[in-house]
């Protein structure tokens, strides 16, 4: 049954198709505008993380499961109490610790690994010990003593095991080696990025022309899951209304759409991997002067955020430029109103360093790729959060979508 329509407000769009809203009915399959990463690609990138292995003095990285894996070696395997590891030496061929129970699996994922021929495997019964397994394979390939890097996303109880079973090594985060990698985007991951972040957009689009006053946010959450299906890639949203838009990440209670309140959609879906991370915030009906402000000022933060961010900033000063516009405006002091950084790095992962936060000094470089997500929060009444992708170029900082236009035509 529809929920029903509060006064004023024109009814949401009719079922057409599947019993679907007319806008979302009408998205179509985008799939074939999806273009891998190659493995040539896949190649350089072990070239960078050699050279970066070499600058920061580590001998050998590993990695288990996460964005990491699938970044260099182009594999997805779930995180398990079974340790599968993916091993690059600085010096020596690339090798995998797998169960022995899981090699046919493994033999799959090599087959579109990069130095595929050279990769070697270890395979390890239920009954022997896997970090014993890593050592003698980092033995092969000459890493005794030195330094070993450990993804950051590797769960303790791994990395704990490995130093025990690794005395000789010097056990360090690899981030400077994957994250330095991963900063900085390929033109094959800007164009899979633009492409989620467009894909995101459109699904808003409809979602917002096909919801009215008295929907639920889980209604709308539902609506957005089948406009992604219709495009066909894998997505997310989460949806809060009212006094839930002034928690930056929400509620997860039932929450009614009524006319005349914010309105707050955020997080993305993935092309071939790559993540897009888009906010929006509308009213049904008339918004109020009091929003009105509040979104105008959000927007010049943003706007000011981008207008700061280019090669040789430090992150740091990204968040200071909209964070002065939000201050500036009577929103302050520090974060009071505007509780969060500006932005993070986004990629195979929504939140992947570096981070647009004071007290990060890291220059920025041509290539790498950010949220900008200005956000003012008043407990209790309403927040309005406005965000868009944005991705370093030769000068400055570009979006990959257009900034929202106001509260009552969010979409132009």
């Amino acid at each position: 049954m529809e929920p029903q329509r509060e006064g004023g407000q024109a009814a949401a769009q009719p079922c057409v198709d599947e019993g679907l809203p007319a806008a979302i009915a009408a998205l179509t399959d985008r799939r074939k505008e999806i273009v891998p990463i190659t493995v040539n690609e896949r190649n350089s990138r072990l070239d960078r993380a050699r050279e970066l292995m070499t600058a920061n003095k580590i001998d050998a990285i590993v990695m288990t499961t996460g964005a990491s894996l699938t970044y260099y070696a182009g594999a997805h395997w779930g995180q398990s109490e079974r340790l599968f590891a993916y091993v690059l030496p600085r010096a020596g061929k690339p090798f995998l610790i797998c169960p022995h129970f899981e090699s046919d699996r493994a033999a799959e994922l090599l087959n579109t690994f990069p130095e595929r021929e050279s990769t070697l495997s270890y395979f390890w019964q239920e009954n022997e010990s896997p970090f014993d397994l890593l050592r003698k394979g980092l033995a092969e390939a000459a890493v005794k003593t030195g330094t070993l890097g450990i993804e950051e996303h590797t769960q303790f109880e791994f990395s704990y095991a490995i130093a025990q079973a690794c005395p000789g090594l010097t056990i360090a985060s690899a981030t400077p080696v994957t994250a330095g990698c991963r900063m900085i985007k390929s033109p094959a991951e800007l164009a899979l990025m633009k492409l989620a972040n467009e894909i995101t957009l459109n699904v808003y689009r409809a979602v917002f022309q096909s919801c009215a006053p008295g929907d639920t946010n889980r209604r709308v959450v539902e609506l957005i899951d089948k406009a992604y299906e219709r495009w066909g890639v894998r997505g997310e949203a989460s949806l809060n209304v009212g006094k839930f838009s002034a928690v930056p990440h929400g509620s997860a209670q039932v929450q009614v759409i009524r006319e005349g309140e914010i309105v707050m959609v955020d997080d993305g879906c993935m092309c071939d991997g790559y993540t897009s991370d888009i906010t929006r915030s509308w009213v049904y009906g008339k918004a109020s002067d009091e929003q009105k402000k509040v979104f105008d000022i959000v927007h010049r933060a943003q706007s000011a955020a981008l207008a700061a961010a280019k090669p040789g900033v430090e992150a740091q000063s990204v968040d200071a430029a909209a964070r002065k516009v939000i201050v500036d405006a009577g929103f302050g002091p520090g974060y009071e109103y505007f509780t969060h950084r500006v932005g993070h790095g986004i990629g195979l992962d929504m939140h992947e360093w570096p981070y647009l936060v004071q007290g990060n000094t890291k220059r920025l470089e041509k290539s790498m790729v950010f949220s900008d997500e200005p956000g003012i929060y008043q407990r209790g009444k309403f927040g309005v959060r406005l965000e868009d992708d944005m991705h370093i170029t030769e000068d400055g900082a570009q979006l990959f979508t257009p900034q929202s236009v106001s509260l009552e035509e969010p979409f132009g």
